[in-house]
């Protein structure tokens, strides 16, 4: 062909059940004392005011109703200690040419569980206020395990304060309580043969809310905390994604960069593995499918950030980015209606409802996108004597519909069933005009004009159903199986037009048709006396992509104007099966030392055929993953935070993959303008990666948090673009000037390293501060002739500051900046920008009136250079961002604005493609 010019998760808790005013068990049982107050273990002591004479439930059952059974009516229930039980699960497959690594993973695929003692402990308390004594009522209380933190097990107190939870295993534990204005309590705990139970009696509460003035301030959860191997990105407290998408809440992140295009990079690579609740998405990062600037944050209640994930996750990418999209399980019918416009034509709207009744919780979520950007266009390229020049502009509209069902249905107490449907219709109109010149040495300056019109039209359907399986009798002990769809399609006309030269007008007709398949099963073994716990799991997923790029000469007489040219058209067909199997082990010791080792493999399958092309490829490899990581937390204790130690020292390590995605290797010319286009190599092979970390996490009196990381990726056959002069194409139009070409090349080895550091602070109980920044020296080594080695120093800064002048509003300033970044040929210059956002309460937190203004200096720009033998380019493009947005959102039922929260709505930009 002859080119032409123009291109599944930790466990959440789950609610307690609902509290009873009248007895829904048995036959009532009056008390043996005839006049009688409740004790706190919901039973009944003797008159007068004397104490309950008992210890614990079951000696109070002993004392106070000797002879009788529990009554649900009074609370009580006796343990039942009957004899150990076993379980045995036993797993073992094959995947044809992956049996040597899966016979490998067999050795740690122990899955069958030995004979475990019944739990018998317990813990109990009462919570008051420390100024006032009185009883903190419907209080969240939750157990987590001390080695990984995992949940185990939680509760609500009572009305007068009390809780207790029971049945848990003997081991350490870390009791914690949230209450909002109130600062959370932590408190070590350990159940051992001796002491089963523990009775922590009355605890009290220290308050955080502050009067200062007449304005009243309350703590609040953190808008980016930083977990073990992970950062959490609390969406609702983050004022900047105001009529944002989840790529406005990203910015937000250390480690992560988001230029003016909507293109998300972690430490310098845009190589990243999306989920949506834990789930392949078909999410891109600028390509076909569902694209992070496509995801309203309106629906997303956090996002997580995993620069070094364990073996459970898929091992293709710099990292993972699990996105957590919002569930009510509150009583009946919750939810939210929000309405939002832009400065130029920028309008959303979004419903958000859920029904909880008895085991079924129902949902549904609709939103509505229609926005117009405007971009300005300036390029120059010089190869050898001759020089092209394209200035223009751009007019960019958006629209789509996402509607999202979903049924979580609990069989019984220890097994759930959840189904969800999310179709997505995407639609964008595309129309660029640029000014195309072009000098040569001792000839006048030519000139034509260029009009590209696209027109994006994707719709995907993800259907996903989830079962899972615990054991109450044993904590920790868990089983989960999903299985799901994602199937895309998407027509791509683009037209191209210029007023002169051999060829006036063309169309370029892409239709693409893709599928994601996949199953995972995954399985939590708690290892006896609370020693650790053994995670293991086997994972299927294929993907399967077929379409056609047509191009069709401009013809008047043939029906529509255009003819196709069956000699310049083309039709291809793709398949990646990947396999996968997993275990990860995970102890803790005394002295706060925590250690998890992890192995995954994974089989890969790759071929795809261009027909009327070149560049069939028929690929197979095994790959091993190992990872690792060990904590540990020292320091004096802080009393004030339950004797938790404030330093916290990590290490982790994972090898790492990128598979070309079927674009990059598919050898299909995509057109962007009359001068330029990108096409794939079926050459390309995938590249592997190295990563180290090593951080630091220190908690300071006051509220102050400082994080450090030295981080490292080393890579090897690392993927590069580069951008060439395309000699046949410029040939054929020589008014249109100088045609280019991008592609992607294996170019040798790439060595990331860096340092990270957050800071975080209360200044005041009104003002709050968050700053990160990160240094990184990016170096590439290669020998290709048109991309020499290079080197060079980035780094990123950010500045985040959170207001509460009156009670019932909240501003957020926030500024960023990012230095010129490496590539294989050159350079991406420096960009930065200042937003600012504020969020009022309206009618005791029923609405919120929310503003936002993003890059208010309009100074987010795209700029590039390029610099080869054989080219050198300056690229500008400097999109429409600065937008004004207002939004109304109305809570419905139980739900209310909160404090630091921000209900969102898209924001668009970006093309098909990139």
């Amino acid at each position: 062909m002859l080119p032409l010019n123009g291109s599944p998760p930790r466990p959440i808790p789950q609610a307690p059940p609902s509290r009873q005013s009248g007895r829904v068990g048995g036959p009532s049982r009056k008390p043996r004392f005839p006049t009688a107050a409740r004790c706190i273990w919901g039973s009944w002591h003797p008159p007068g005011g004397g104490l309950c004479p008992c210890t614990s439930r079951l000696n109070c059952w002993q004392l106070c109703h000797p002879g009788g059974t529990a009554a649900a009516g009074n609370g009580l229930s006796l343990p039942d200690f009957s004899s150990n039980t076993s379980s045995t699960m036993t797993s073992s497959s094959t995947f044809g040419r992956t049996l040597r690594g899966l016979g490998f993973l067999t050795v740690l695929f122990p899955l069958a569980a030995t004979a475990q003692q019944q739990p018998t402990g317990y813990v109990a308390g009462t919570l008051l206020d420390q100024s006032t004594g009185q009883a903190l009522p419907f209080t969240s209380v939750v157990v987590l395990r001390a080695q990984d933190s995992s949940f185990v097990a939680g509760a609500e107190t009572l009305e007068n304060g009390s809780f207790r939870l029971e049945k848990l295993g003997l081991g350490s534990y870390l009791l914690k309580t949230s209450a909002i204005g109130y600062q959370g309590f932590r408190r070590a705990v350990n159940l051992t043969t001796a002491a089963p139970g523990v009775q922590l009696g009355v605890i009290k509460l220290t308050s955080t809310t502050t009067q200062l003035k007449g304005v009243t301030v309350t703590g609040e959860r953190a808008t980016v905390e930083n977990e073990p191997g992970k950062r959490v990105i609390n969406v609702e407290k983050d004022l900047a994604s105001v009529g944002g998408m989840a790529t406005d809440v990203l910015r937000n992140v250390p480690s992560v960069a988001v230029d003016a295009g909507g293109s998300v990079s972690l430490r310098g690579s845009s190589n990243l593995t999306i989920l949506i609740d834990g789930k392949p998405s078909g999410g891109s990062n600028g390509g076909p499918g569902l694209r992070l600037d496509q995801i309203p944050a309106s629906r997303i209640a956090s996002i997580e950030v995993m620069t070094n994930p364990s073996a459970k996750y898929d091992a293709q990418g710099t990292g993972v980015i699990n996105i957590i999209l919002k569930k009510q399980t509150k009583n009946g019918v919750n939810g939210t209606a929000s309405l939002l416009g832009g400065t130029r034509d920028k309008y959303n709207a979004s419903l958000s409802l859920n029904r909880k009744q008895g085991p079924a919780n129902l949902s549904l979520s609709y939103n509505r996108q229609d926005e117009t950007y405007r971009e300005l266009v300036r390029n120059s390229q010089t190869s050898g004597l001759v020089t092209t020049r394209q200035d223009g502009t751009g007019l960019e509209r958006n629209f789509s519909h996402s509607l999202d069902l979903g049924l979580n249905y609990e069989l019984n107490k220890e097994q759930s069933l959840s189904l969800s449907v999310n179709p997505t219709w995407q639609q964008e109109a595309n129309r660029a005009e640029q000014r195309l010149s072009t000098t040569r040495p001792n000839e006048p300056t030519t000139t034509q004009q260029g009009v590209q019109q696209l027109d994006v039209d994707v719709r995907i359907l993800q259907n996903v159903a989830n079962y899972r399986r615990t054991w109450e009798q044993h904590p920790g002990r868990e089983l989960t199986a999903t299985a799901g769809a994602v199937l895309i399609g998407a027509d791509v006309p683009v037209t191209q037009t210029l007023e002169s030269g051999a060829l006036t007008s063309w169309r370029q007709q892409t239709d693409v048709k893709a599928q994601i398949y996949f199953s995972q099963l995954d399985f939590t073994l708690p290892l006896a006396h609370d020693k650790g716990k053994l995670e293991t799991g086997l994972k299927v997923e294929q993907q399967r992509s077929q379409g056609n790029s047509d191009l069709f000469s401009q013809q008047p007489d043939a029906p529509g104007g255009y003819l196709r040219d069956p000699a310049r058209s083309l039709a291809y067909d793709y398949r990646q099966t990947v396999p996968a199997a997993y275990a990860t082990y995970q102890r803790g010791w005394a002295n706060h030392w925590n250690a998890q080792a992890g192995l995954r493999t994974e089989y890969t399958r790759v071929n795809g055929a261009v027909e009327g092309g070149l560049g069939q490829f028929d690929l197979d490899y095994l790959g091993l993953f190992p990872t690792a990581s060990v904590s540990h937390r020292f320091g004096q204790r802080d009393t004030a935070k339950a004797n938790e130690q404030p330093q916290q020292l990590s290490f982790s390590y994972a090898r790492r993959l990128n598979r070309p995605g079927f674009m990059q290797q598919l050898a299909v010319p995509i057109y962007q303008d009359p001068r330029f286009y990108r096409l794939g190599n079926p050459t390309l092979r995938a590249e592997f990666s190295h990563n180290l970390e090593l951080g630091h996490q220190l908690n300071l009196p006051g509220g102050a948090e400082i994080t450090t990381t030295l981080f490292g990726r080393f890579t090897n056959n690392s993927i590069q673009r580069l951008r060439d002069v395309d000699t046949v194409a410029t040939n054929r139009n020589p008014a249109a000037g100088l045609v280019l070409v991008e592609t992607y090349r294996n170019l040798g080895n790439t060595t990331n390293v860096g340092l990270e550091l957050t800071w975080s602070q209360p200044i005041t109980a009104w003002w709050k501060v968050q700053a990160n920044g990160s240094i990184y020296r990016a170096q590439l080594q290669t020998n290709a002739l048109d991309a020499g080695s290079r080197r060079a120093l980035s780094g990123t800064v950010r500045l985040n500051q959170n207001f509460s002048p009156t009670p019932a509003l909240d501003v957020q300033l926030t500024g960023s900046y990012r230095s010129a970044t490496l590539t294989a040929q050159g350079r991406q210059l420096a960009t930065g920008g200042l937003e600012v956002a504020l969020r009022q309460r309206l009618w005791q937190n029923r609405a919120a009136l929310t503003l936002r203004v993003s890059d208010l200096l309009n100074t987010q720009v795209r700029r590039a250079e390029v610099n080869s033998p054989e080219l050198q380019s300056t690229l500008y493009t400097k999109p429409e961002t600065r937008v004004g947005w207002l939004g109304f959102t109305w809570y419905i039922g139980a739900s209310k604005a909160k404090a630091g929260r921000i209900e969102a709505a898209p924001a668009g930009g970006g093309g098909f493609g990139g």
